[in-house]
């Protein structure tokens, strides 16, 4: 949940409770040693000072220090992430842990302290571990309930996911904090894209950047079931005397994937099946910040520039993941969204004119892609795979060379690149780069590439690399295309937002895969406040999307957005005259060099 929403609290309630209801060991894990001494430990000393129930069964002051105090003879010790020793000593029937996200991934090498806590509770059959943390990083997405048309925070993979907390609750039973809507009763997830603020405007009625003060008078929310706004402080629309905020509150439930909420706020469905049971609320819910509070804040954040300031709001103002870039990428789904019906990965639309072909090369595998391109740079993606083997040795660029040569529909490959940023083994073992030697034996349609951090005054920048002792270029030498990284890729994620009806627009096919589309938005641009922009991973693996930067820059240099409207007319040539290029080839045909050309 989001920052100073009562977790500590709540964790005190219990801790008091037991002691003095069903007493048993406990142990309680915070962040860092400073955090016990000089916040929780006076915590817990004004608990047992001011609970009279407690207070006298508290223990002789001698025999209690800093982190562990006894009440009847039972323990609660203090212990912070940084200490191995204190996560490995007694057992406890009770544990604790505040801020888990902030907490070391390993102590001291003695391993994950969330693990060395749950081993210090098996001596006991009823243990239970409690963890409480505001989240941090991690993929931000929505999954729509058919059923129930709940938005429930979507499942990702746990290796994407940088933050501990969201770990165990995406593990747990993933309950919501869900909300009726006062106008139409139905009931909603409220997250962050709820919440709607005005905007200032110029003399002609264009958008000009957010005010913090305007932001704060006029936040509200949004219903996601009726579309209409909800004010906090408004009288709710049911007839009593409490503000919209305090009604939805009181009549608030928790809800998990495969339930849904009647009208009444009767929840219906199985409850979810774990070991773990979680629970998430936003910080909209907060009982002590408004919405226009938390309106403003997220506007003083972009006005800042600071992505740093934005992920610290979103995280413990509102208790949602942060990732860079986060509403400026649009979700899988959406690339997803763009498939067309009217053809399968590995067919070729009849308005495809040439084909280019792009490979990322990685340890022990080569990512590539086949797109088709028409009229006007409008594109199809015709293949995305993988090729796999250790790339220092012959054996994947042998099945490299086989795509490259292979037809679709009769159709070859027309330019292919290949990134030569990775060097697939050790200098001292393999002197040879493979990617070069590979461009060198297909020099006819291969050209190595190399993405450039920073901008370029052109796009595209070639460059002769093979020199001889003295530094003269020689001759044939390979052709190295230097692409600027910023420019492809802002392309494609452009193309993404294009209607798929209009010329230039960018197609896949109606099989696309998953990981296809996660891999095309895994990256966001970010521009920092000096003004530098850097493309920051929001997921594992971004490799198709590299591929497709690629893509982008082999379009260019084909000139595809110069292409005119109509199907390729394929002229065939016999095959005892495929060997030699035919002089009088006919106006805007050109050779392929297979026995046939455009």
């Amino acid at each position: 949940m989001f920052a100073q929403g009562g977790k500590s609290d709540t964790l005190l309630d219990i801790i008091g409770k037991t002691w003095d209801t069903a007493p048993v060991p406990m142990l309680y894990l915070g962040p860092t040693k400073q955090f016990l001494t000089e916040q929780w430990e006076p915590r817990i000393d004004d608990l047992l000072t001011g609970t009279p129930a407690l207070k006298k069964k508290v223990g002789r002051k001698k025999r209690m220090t800093k982190t562990k105090k006894l009440v009847a003879g039972v323990p609660l010790r203090l212990a912070h992430g940084g200490s191995s020793t204190a996560l490995k000593s007694d057992p406890f029937g009770l544990a604790f842990t505040d801020e888990a996200d902030d907490l070391m991934a390993n102590v001291k090498g003695a391993g994950n302290p969330l693990r060395l806590v749950d081993k210090r509770g098996e001596t006991y059959a009823d243990f239970c571990h409690a963890i409480v943390s505001t989240p941090s990083i991690g993929p931000s997405e929505i999954d729509i309930d058919e059923d129930s048309g709940l938005a429930f925070w979507a499942e990702h993979d746990p290796k994407e996911i940088q933050s501990i907390v969201w770990k165990l609750w995406q593990s747990g039973t993933r309950y919501h904090w869900a909300w009726p809507c006062p106008h139409c009763s139905e009931y909603f997830i409220p997250r962050f894209s709820c919440l709607k603020w005005d905007k200032p405007k110029d003399e002609m009625g264009k958008d000009l950047p957010s005010d913090p003060m305007l932001a704060m008078k006029t936040a509200h929310l949004q219903c996601p079931c009726c579309g209409m706004p909800i004010h906090q402080n408004d009288v709710d629309a049911q007839g009593s005397n409490r503000s919209n905020k305090e009604w939805m509150n009181d009549h608030g439930v928790y809800v998990a994937p495969g339930q849904r909420v009647e009208p009444d706020g009767t929840v219906v469905g199985p409850p979810p099946e774990s070991w773990t049971i979680s629970f998430w609320v936003s910080g909209l819910a907060s009982p002590f910040v408004s919405w226009g509070a938390r309106a403003a804040e997220f506007v003083d954040t972009i006005r800042s520039g600071d992505s740093d300031e934005k992920q610290a709001v979103m995280n413990g103002s509102f208790g949602e993941l942060y990732v860079h870039g986060t509403g400026e990428v649009p979700s899988w789904k959406k690339v997803r969204g763009l498939a067309s019906e009217s053809y399968q990965m590995g067919q070729v639309p009849s308005d495809v004119k040439l084909i280019t072909l792009t490979a990322d090369v990685q340890l022990n595998s080569i990512y590539y892609v086949a797109r088709g391109w028409g009229a006007r740079a409008t594109s199809w993606l015709i293949e995305a795979g993988q090729l796999f083997g250790p790339t220092h040795e012959e054996g994947v660029w042998d099945s490299l060379a086989d795509v490259l040569e292979q037809t679709w529909d009769g159709i070859p490959i027309r330019l292919a690149l290949i990134d030569a940023g990775f060097r697939p083994g050790k200098k001292e073992t393999v002197p040879v780069h493979m990617v070069y030697e590979f461009c060198r034996k297909h020099k006819r349609l291969v050209r190595p590439t190399k993405g450039a951090s920073s901008a370029m005054v052109r796009p595209i920048q070639v460059s002769k690399i093979d020199v001889n002792v003295r530094g003269k270029i020689m001759p044939k030498a390979l052709e190295l295309h230097r692409l600027d990284t910023d420019h492809w890729k802002r392309w494609v994620h452009e193309r993404l937002h294009w209607d798929p009806e209009q010329l230039g627009a960018w197609h896949l096919p109606t099989d696309v895969t998953e990981d296809y589309c996660r891999q095309v938005v895994s990256e966001a641009r970010l521009k920092k406040p000096s003004g530098a922009v850097i493309w920051v991973q929001r997921s594992k693996d971004n490799h198709y999307f590299d591929c497709e930067a690629m893509q982008a820059a082999a379009g260019s240099l084909l000139n595809v957005s110069k292409l005119r409207e109509g199907s390729p007319v394929r002229k065939r040539v016999e095959p005892e005259k495929a060997k030699a290029k035919p002089k009088d080839a006919g106006d805007g045909e050109s050779w392929l060099g297979d026995g046939s050309y455009w």
